[in-house]
């Protein structure tokens, strides 16, 4: 399994799904933004993850790799190749196949359950009411064609889905207590108190004993859209 990941801050990466990918023998390469913007063929990849960041998808002017970053997104979709999408990557997602994405109602920091949408069909089945990680100010309209996966009190669009082998997640279900860490000490001036914004100490916290499930909810997300 050749898999791309797009990395847009150093310290933002795969996180639990590096174990996914490790038992599996994939073979890992990244266009890190942070360094080069260089992309490869996305026919030559079996599999693309599109990573977090605090930037928007609508900086393209600070950040002009934005633009072949989304036309790659998008062929990788029209290709049939599975796509995962976490937090910014969710929203390029979104961008890329023409939705809005746009500062939401809230800002979102912390650990938070999620409302799964009452959708019939062959989706990925989220498990509602379990905390997942998010940290995010923006949000995004569904794709054309998506179908609504999850919610929460703060953000009604966490989750979408597009065909069998694309989805978007608003949260991250890869958060490890270290990559926690990580964001903590890289964004921390962004924990400005709020209805929806958990003070750096409950968010250490309940990183040492939420992180494995969610991870395992990261296994079945990662072997549902390459199955």
């Amino acid at each position: 399994m050749k898999v791309h990941v797009l990395q847009h801050v150093p310290f933002e990466g795969i996180g639990s799904m590096e174990r996914w990918l490790v038992k599996r023998g994939a073979s890992v390469q990244h266009t890190r933004f942070f360094e080069s913007a260089e992309l490869p063929d996305p026919s030559q990849c079996d599999l693309v993850i599109a990573m977090g960041g605090p930037m928007s998808v609508n900086d393209e002017q600070e950040h002009p790799w934005l633009v072949p970053e989304k036309a790659f997104i998008r062929q990788a979709i029209r290709l049939g190749l599975p796509v995962v999408g976490i937090c910014l990557g969710a929203q390029l997602i979104a961008s890329a196949l023409g939705a809005g994405v746009y500062l939401g109602r809230h800002r979102e920091i912390g650990w938070f359950p999620l409302e799964t949408a009452d959708t019939g069909g062959d989706v990925f089945r989220l498990p509602s009411g379990v905390p997942v990680f998010h940290w995010h100010g923006e949000t995004f309209d569904l794709p054309s064609g998506a179908v609504h996966l999850a919610k929460s009190e703060a953000c009604e669009h966490q989750a979408f889905q597009v065909g069998r082998n694309v989805v978007g997640l608003q949260f991250h279900l890869e958060t490890t207590p270290e990559s926690a860490a990580l964001i903590l000490e890289h964004c921390g001036d962004e924990l400005v108190p709020g209805e929806y914004v958990q003070t750096e100490s409950d968010i250490r916290e309940t990183s040492e004993t939420a992180c494995a499930e969610i991870n395992r909810v990261m296994d079945d997300l990662l072997s549902y859209v390459t199955a």
